[in-house]
């Protein structure tokens, strides 16, 4: 078992909250500072000759781990970046309509909502009810929402608040039939889940490298079907556009959206130091582990409050988080932070419609003790 002190998390915390933004391992960091490093030691050299090979290098190692082409793949700092340059591409225009669910992720809600007030657009979302049932279940309902103005379905893989693993493979398949665009918010899903992008075959799919990855903060990536690259325009105008012979990749979707001006590569370069430390540490095993943790967590504090989950557990629901019901009138925020202060327990608090939630990830630095704590915390705190 990976112990917290492989991370540079603080150890007087019980860190119950991965998914918001990661932890890095310290094998990993060192060799994100190291290119740091590199880049101070010669900017030159690094930015002006080198960037170009040594991001392309990095994208053929996480082209390999998400099974697709590395010409497919563009380095976003995070997934909100790449859907902000994604959909003023769309030509959203009045009566369009976006398919989304009551579970996304709020800033994403925000970046719809701001373009289909310009637009005239329609953001449609669709309730998904809790507790869920089965996937074949949820398909079914979500794809009721689906009318002859559906223009783009907008799905998370994993969801934010409630921590849900859908199943966007089977959207994405009849979306494609049916000729609806189909974009994948996957923030929290490589690494998490198997996550192999020539199976799920999505338009678009957007993921995070810094949270399950283990990748340092400000990596992500934007994976675009091919037929559809060339009708992005980038959201920075920089020297990737109409770029000069000899200059850049050779390729308009990379060098217009990777080529932004001056900006610190290193998290994109450290992605592959992150993917190697997984595979020495085999991670197939550890997220085993992981997953079989939050089982306990989930059954510890379900006793607690005598509520059930809001998904049969285990299930293809779940990764390596679950959303913990709290019971009607406990303030989840003012609990949050007494769990903080009090206890030195860092959980978040999130909410869906007027249920709330305590929201736990188990990674490989969590053990049975983390659990045990957050449990005999809230036997004291919880009414």
């Amino acid at each position: 078992m990976l112990k917290k002190n492989h991370f540079l998390l603080d150890p007087n915390i019980t860190f119950l909250n991965h998914g918001s933004f990661g932890a890095c391992p310290k094998p990993v960091f060192d060799i994100y500072q190291q290119w740091q490093r590199k880049l101070e030691e010669r900017p030159i050299e690094f930015l002006g000759r080198n960037a170009f090979s040594l991001l392309a290098e990095s994208r053929e190692k996480l082209a390999d781990y998400l099974n697709c082409a590395a010409r497919d793949l563009v380095y976003f700092p995070n997934p909100s970046t790449a859907i902000n340059m994604v959909v003023p591409n769309l030509d959203l225009q009045p009566g369009d309509e976006i398919l989304t669910t009551d579970h996304e992720y709020r800033a994403m809600d925000r970046t719809w909502r701001y373009f289909c007030a310009k637009s005239g657009a329609k953001y449609i979302q669709r309730n998904i009810p809790l507790p869920v049932t089965t996937h074949a279940d949820f398909v079914e309902n979500f794809w009721a929402g689906v009318t002859p103005k559906t223009k783009i379905i907008f799905l998370s893989h994993i969801t934010s608040s409630t921590a849900l693993v859908f199943p966007v493979t089977e959207i994405c398949k009849k979306a494609r039939k049916t000729g609806i665009l189909c974009i994948v918010d996957g923030a929290h899903a490589p690494a998490q889940i198997d996550l192999d992008l020539s199976a799920l075959n999505a338009d678009i799919y957007t993921g995070a490298c810094h949270k399950w990855m283990l990748s340092p903060k400000g990596a992500a990536f934007l994976y675009v079907r091919r037929e559809l690259q060339d009708s992005l325009d980038p959201l920075v105008i920089s020297w990737g556009y109409d770029s000069e012979s000899g200059f850049g990749s050779g390729i308009q979707y990379i060098d217009y959206h990777e080529w932004q001006g001056t900006r610190d590569i290193a998290a994109f370069l450290s992605v592959p130091a992150a993917i190697d430390y997984q595979r020495e540490q085999d991670w197939g095993h550890v997220r085993a582990r992981c997953r079989n943790l939050l089982g306990v967590a989930v059954q510890k504090v379900q006793s607690l409050t005598g509520l059930p989950p809001i998904a049969p557990y285990p299930s293809a629901w779940y990764g390596q988080m679950a959303a913990l019901s709290l019971p009607k009138g406990v303030d989840g925020l003012q609990l949050k932070t007494r769990l903080y202060d009090e206890y030195n327990i860092e959980i978040p608090f999130t909410t869906w419609g007027e249920q709330s939630f305590l929201r736990i990830s188990i990674q490989s630095y969590n053990n049975e003790d983390d659990v045990d704590k957050l449990a005999d915390a809230l036997k004291v705190l919880l009414p």
